[in-house]
């Protein structure tokens, strides 16, 4: 239908995947509202309201969407759920006149679209449980390893490479929470007319024998769609369950930002202790052939801002959803949330990408630890000096004046001289021999319980995502709804 000649959204192509894109896809939805259809139809053939003759037809044409033909109806009549109800019927010469028997719009619109939130989540959930399992096995492999700290972007005492991994893992370990205790959450508007109240359910139903209720029609409906409803709702269900799923995606968003941020910086130089993979033919710059850009990372970052932005418009639909509704929140939600999702899915994508290929370069990580390192032991020296019955502030004074002529030398580009300028001082000498002095400023060991919390988060990781699912290739079509029994 497009082509590159005319604007097409870089989600529709660029990012996110064909699975993501297939959830969201027109023929996607329109195969949900026709399902819908074809439930609600049974549901009533069940109660006596329609002939298993015309469901039966309905359910032989379910899965001839016509897109094409759809939208030129609704470029005449300005509706586009009207417009499929008119290319179904027309495809149904049995059936055609009993669909949407009693229904309004949004009972066929917000059921799909609960359906297509929960089948995205599936995918969704299923990528980041991929990317948390590879990321505990990161996590495990580096939790001895001894590198530098670093807090408001200067040297600070030493941690290790798992236990850095691990900070991410937990991030992400609380969004794998609340995205399935949202996914748990769902729920969809039920079958209620225009505003809520049955009203056309009951009516349709006053002669049916039995004397069923809205309610049992309903029950009926979204036991076949496999989906529970909300207690009450008005013409839609409400609004801020969009929110709270927006929401998640900004908090796994948030998680991945700072993964692909902390990365940057740690690949910038001199740090250069991580790099993204970087492709034997990969261009980094048109214009300085040296260069090799944290590219992955830098995209994860700009999309993540999109999508932290995304949940603000969610509230405002929830806000905004006044008395029994207002169409103001149709036309953004057709945006965001696909939107939404295949940004997130992007994000998780591109962090497993470089997750599996991460470079940790051993070199430059031993190099600033050599450089850095001993700063941080000094108040490990400083513990020592005082037990030994030093002074400690006169000590403390002293370890100062030995840091900043350390300081001054490296920026000169010398080696840390602190260690044995420290080891030779006569007034350090007089509580600890210099041997000692040496081994206290060698920070190899000076990371406390790290390794061990390191890999606790590892295993708590690996029990989180045990038994997880699979990747699905495509949106689950769920098997044909059966014949009402009774």
């Amino acid at each position: 239908m497009f082509d590159h000649g005319t604007y097409v959204s870089p989600l529709s192509w660029r990012y996110g995947s064909a699975e993501m894109r297939s959830v969201w896809s027109e023929v996607h939805k329109r195969r949900l509202w026709r399902r819908i259809w074809v439930a609600l139809a049974e549901a009533q053939a069940g109660l006596g309201l329609v002939t298993p003759a015309q469901v039966a037809d309905l359910r032989a044409h379910a899965d001839e969407v016509d897109v094409e033909r759809a939208l030129q109806i609704e470029a005449e009549i300005k509706h586009d759920l009207m417009a499929e109800v008119r290319v179904f019927a027309g495809q149904c010469p049995i059936g055609g006149g009993i669909i949407h028997l009693g229904a309004t719009s949004m009972d066929v619109k917000d059921n799909a679209d609960v359906l297509r939130l929960r089948d995205a989540l599936d995918l969704l959930l299923a990528r980041l449980c991929a990317l948390l399992a590879d990321l505990a096995d990161r996590i495990e492999e580096r939790a001895e390893q001894v590198c530098m700290g670093y807090t408001h972007l200067q040297p600070a005492e030493p941690t290790t490479v798992g236990y850095r991994l691990a900070q991410y893992g937990l991030d992400l370990l609380i969004d794998l929470e609340e995205l399935r205790r949202v996914r748990a959450g769902l729920r969809g508007k039920g079958f209620r007319g225009a505003t809520g109240t049955s009203a056309s359910y009951t009516q349709l139903l006053t002669s049916a024998p039995g004397c069923p209720t809205a309610a049992d029609l309903e029950a009926r409906v979204m036991a076949r769609l496999e989906l529970e409803a909300f207690p009450v709702t008005t013409q839609t269900y409400p609004r801020k369950q969009d929110w709270l799923v927006l929401n998640a995606l900004a908090g796994l968003a948030g998680s991945l930002y700072k993964f692909a941020f902390d990365l940057r910086v740690l690949q910038a130089q001199p740090l250069g202790e991580w790099s993204e993979p970087f492709g034997r033919q990969q261009v980094g710059s048109s214009a300085m052939p040296f260069k090799r850009n944290p590219e992955n990372a830098e995209t994860v970052d700009s999309l993540a801002r999109l999508v932290a932005a995304l949940p603000r418009v969610a509230w405002d639909n929830a806000a905004h959803s006044l008395l029994e509704r207002t169409l103001d929140d149709s036309a953004n939600r057709r945006l965001i949330l696909p939107e939404a999702f295949l940004a997130t899915e992007e994000l998780v994508r591109r962090a497993h990408s470089i997750l599996r290929g991460l470079v940790i370069h051993d070199e430059a990580i031993a190099r600033n630890l050599d450089t850095y390192g001993p700063f941080a032991a000094t108040e490990r020296l400083l513990m020592e000096l005082v037990k030994a019955g030093a002074d400690r502030q006169a000590m403390h004074e002293l370890i100062r004046q030995h840091s900043m002529a350390a300081w001054a030398a490296i920026e000169q580009g010398a080696s840390n001289p602190v260690a044995e300028s420290l080891a030779a001082d006569p007034e350090v000498l007089a509580f600890l021999p210099a041997d000692r002095v040496r081994a206290l400023l060698d920070v190899g060991a000076y990371v406390g319980d790290a390794p061990q919390r390191a890999r606790e988060l590892a295993g708590m990781i690996r029990a989180a995502v045990r038994n997880r699912p699979t990747i699905p290739s495509s949106p689950p079509d769920r098997p044909p709804a059966r014949a009402d029994s009774g």
